[in-house]
């Protein structure tokens, strides 16, 4: 009897223990078209990506940047507006108008985008076959994990170069610039 009944307490207590670590939560990813995650990850690529020219140059310089290569470019306004800074720091004199400037500065971008990794070491969300008059809701699993991990990537490959307007004398070219920014999130035991 006395055997039994220390069974019986060992089993609500590692009962009482497994009720700690057991809960339910929902994790919303996004209210908007795209991520706060994916937005800063691209930003941020392209920040790196254009810092790491040099523009020296064309300092002094009036210049037009050509913006046409960037028609289909992920955050094409963010990247045009940070080529726009980026010379003026660098003492270019921005044009409107082609015509009005001496050096025509042409960007594009190889690639502007995200990649997503995820790992998960448990039980993924699944439909369950259901019996449709006896249920008539579809059933789901929902993802039980032991341990996830999800990695991004923001990723920015851009190009830039420089030619004379009236010649078409090239003048300067940025090479090819690649910079990425992560993000990681790893969770053990829904922690």
């Amino acid at each position: 009897m006395d055997r039994t009944r220390r069974s019986y307490a060992a089993y609500i207590a590692l009962m009482l223990v497994a009720l700690q670590f057991a809960g339910c939560g929902v994790t919303r990813s996004t209210d908007t078209n795209r991520t706060a995650t994916e937005q800063l990850l691209i930003s941020d690529a392209i920040d790196r990506a254009v810092q790491n020219m040099d523009l020296h140059v064309l300092a002094g310089q009036t210049v037009y940047l050509d913006e046409t290569k960037l028609a289909d470019v992920v955050d094409k306004n963010y990247l045009i507006s940070s080529l726009h800074q980026y010379l003026l720091a660098n003492g270019c004199q921005l044009r409107d108008k082609r015509e009005d400037a001496d050096f025509v500065v042409e960007a594009r971008a190889g690639a502007v985008g995200t990649d997503r990794n995820d790992l998960l070491f448990g039980v993924p969300s699944m439909n369950v076959p259901q019996i449709p008059l006896v249920q008539p809701v579809p059933a789901a699993i929902p993802e039980i994990p032991i341990a996830k991990r999800k990695d991004q990537r923001g990723i920015a490959k851009i190009a830039v170069f420089a030619y004379h307007r009236k010649t078409g004398a090239p003048v300067w070219q940025s090479g090819l610039v690649h910079e990425e920014s992560s993000a990681n999130d790893v969770w053990i035991l829904g922690a």
